[in-house]
């Protein structure tokens, strides 16, 4: 049986997709492995910079804020697994960066919400 958290996260990842694919982004990959991590997105946002989404959906505050849950440890596999993906494409980026995608549901619906740049190199 399916863990219905694990199947609300990818149904948030999806939604993240669209949102951005809605916006002008380009959606390179979801859920791409590497040994440093997985990333929910890998996508290019309309200036050409390679961006890595982290997709964090709370139902609650009980277990704090979707941005709290992005730590310094987090950050650092993120960053190294996005390097990982740029060692692999053959397009000169112009930046790298990672971003995060707040999902909170909201009277029956979805808000999302893009914190741009949370490391950026």
């Amino acid at each position: 049986m399916t863990d219905p958290r694990h199947q609300l996260g990818l149904r948030a990842e999806a939604a993240a997709a669209r949102w951005l694919e809605a916006s002008g982004w380009e959606i390179l990959e979801r859920r791409w492995r590497t040994p440093q991590g997985e990333l929910d997105v890998v996508s290019v946002d309309p200036a050409g910079a390679l961006v890595a989404i982290e997709v964090k959906l709370r139902r609650s505050a009980r277990a704090g804020s979707a941005v709290e849950a992005v730590d310094q440890r987090r950050l650092r596999r993120l960053r190294a697994a996005l390097a990982a993906y740029a060692g692999t494409s053959a397009r000169a980026w112009p930046a790298l960066r990672v971003d995060l995608v707040t999902v909170e549901p909201i009277d029956g619906n979805w808000r999302l919400r893009r914190h741009a740049a949370i490391d950026a190199w």
